[in-house]
């Protein structure tokens, strides 16, 4: 039986590589997008299966709108990706406010305001999954990230807490979470100002190691949409959805330093009980 799914951030990307995968197996859909345009040649190629939407993710009426039309239209949608989103490179001391505004604009509150925005649909259809693309940014670190983890981090927590309220609904969440991957990622980072102060730190060297290629990206980007799809498509998936060698290192390395230093803090935990 095929599926509809609603995918934010279609144009290009995982998120453009999804749509085409799951029009190509017969399903359904609601595709948004800033850039008109992008998706021509799917709706040429699969007419009325593609619906193309236009959105600005942070602008929330706009976004209540679209969701209000897709599943009016749809009558069911059975998949929600959140995976509108973008990179802010540069060290915390190097980003503008106008950056750190529009960076949590969009990967944080405009994936919380989507998220928002489906749930009634989904609790009056008796249930059904959102996918939340986030990054193995959402559970570790790099230096030059910082607002670019702010926004992960935090979308993890809120859909971590969400999934507990409506669990009762019918409604699951999955948190994907890949490593570096071969994407336009890249090409769409929003940088900062570099300080000279910062050419000889971890905040330095990883901005050359970035230019100058050393950077290892590992992940394939079709294989990464196949193992969401997969995801979205089993009747219990994982909440979180740790996706290439890379993140799977980064991750358990972060992991067990994290737990190694709260055992160590037992004592000191237990003592602050009244």
């Amino acid at each position: 039986m095929s599926n509809t799914w609603l995918i934010t951030g279609a144009s290009a990307g995982l998120g453009r590589l999804m749509a085409e995968r799951v029009l190509a197996r017969g399903d359904r859909v609601f595709a948004t997008l800033r850039r008109e345009g992008a998706l021509d040649d799917l709706a040429q190629r699969y007419g009325a299966q593609l619906r193309v939407l236009p959105l600005e993710l942070t602008d929330t009426p706009a976004l209540r709108a679209v969701v209000a039309q897709a599943f009016a239209e749809a009558g069911r949608i059975d998949v929600v990706v959140s995976n509108a989103g973008y990179g802010l490179f540069g060290a915390a001391e190097e980003v503008s406010d106008a950056q750190i505004e529009r960076q949590l604009a969009t990967n944080l509150l405009g994936s919380i305001q989507l998220i928002r925005a489906v749930l009634p649909y989904l609790r009056a259809q008796g249930g059904g999954r959102v996918v939340q693309v986030s990054s193995e940014g959402g559970q570790i670190a790099y230096p030059n990230f910082s607002l670019y983890h702010a926004s992960k981090w935090g979308i993890e927590g809120f859909v971590e807490a969400v999934a507990q309220e409506v669990a009762p609904f019918n409604i699951s969440f999955v948190i994907a979470e890949p490593g570096p991957t071969a994407t336009q990622f890249g090409a769409s980072l929003d940088h900062g100002t570099p300080l000279p102060e910062y050419e000889a730190t971890p905040a330095g060297a990883l901005r050359r190691a970035i230019e100058s290629g050393a950077f290892a990206i590992k992940g394939d980007a079709g294989n990464t949409v196949a193992a969401i799809i997969a995801a979205a498509d089993a009747e219990r998936p994982p909440l979180r959805l740790v996706l290439g060698s890379t993140a799977y290192a980064s991750v358990s390395e972060a992991l067990r330093a994290r737990l190694s230093a709260l055992e160590a803090q037992q004592a000191v935990a237990l003592s602050a009980d009244r």
